[in-house]
């Protein structure tokens, strides 16, 4: 790590929050019947960033639906006491995968070496499926918004190997006049 890279790691927050949203039609319709929805992937979220010491400020489920998840992010921006959105699932390439259109527009600075990193470190994993990875980072109003697959091993890539080590770097940069 650069001489550089170390001084901006040095001066960045060490305290953040975090919001996690799952997109999941099934599982929401499950969740709003009284059925347990079985989110495996925003339950992990949530255990990994609570175990790197941050605060998990809140934790959705909403149905693949853009204007809903549009709606959520622009609620959630606004919410000081969140620093980075993580948003799971929708992000395939069914007709009904819908979250990164959602967020892809609403992004004001996009981290492309996001999805990239992510989609070779899944490479390493599964091979040639990575190609079917969609996964999307940026900056909205001072806030970082990461959108993975929902799948636990996505999780754990994601939030292990790229989002969290890097966490506390992008909110300094995200919030810099």
């Amino acid at each position: 790590m650069s001489a550089s890279t170390n001084a901006h790691k040095k001066t960045a927050p060490h305290r953040l929050s975090f919001h996690v949203i799952t997109v999941s039609t099934s599982k929401y319709l499950k969740s709003r019947d009284g059925a347990p929805s079985n989110d495996l992937s925003g339950k992990r979220i949530t255990q990994l960033v609570r175990e790197k010491g941050y605060t998990v400020a809140g934790r959705t489920l909403i149905p693949d639906n853009l204007a809903k998840i549009r709606k959520l992010v622009r609620t959630l921006v606004k919410k000081e006491d969140i620093d980075i959105i993580v948003v799971t699932g929708g992000t395939g390439i069914t007709q009904s995968d819908v979250t990164i259109e959602a967020i892809t527009p609403m992004l004001e600075k996009t981290l492309p070496g996001f999805g990239e990193l992510f989609r070779r470190k899944s490479y390493e994993r599964i091979g040639t499926a990575a190609i079917l990875t969609r996964a999307v980072g940026g900056v909205i109003k001072g806030k970082a918004i990461f959108s993975i697959p929902g799948s636990p091993d996505s999780v754990e890539i994601a939030l292990k190997e790229v989002i969290l080590p890097e966490s506390g770097h992008i909110i300094k940069h995200s919030r810099e006049k």
